[in-house]
């Protein structure tokens, strides 16, 4: 079910926010809405001291299917680029 939410935001956010959104083919309540769910998703629980402060902010911006198998994609990688 939606629901209508409204926000006071500064203009210039805004016309920059639809001008992304535009870019990206979206609308910016799909955007808003998904950056929501992204807020409030339950993220893997590491301790907050093993990671830097620059990784921290980078944690949870990729998103990659669930059976992603990065080792196969390294390997791939690593063979196109030294021809093994």
């Amino acid at each position: 079910m939606n629901t209508k939410l409204t926000l006071t935001i500064q203009k210039q956010v805004i016309e920059d926010a639809k001008k992304y959104a535009k870019e990206k083919g979206q609308s910016l309540s799909h955007l808003v809405e998904n950056y929501f769910k992204l807020l409030t998703k339950d993220e893997i629980s590491l301790p907050q001291k093993q990671l830097s402060p620059r990784t921290r902010k980078l944690r949870g911006i990729l998103k990659v299917e669930d059976n992603f198998d990065y080792k196969q994609v390294l390997t791939e990688e690593l063979s196109k680029k030294y021809g093994t």
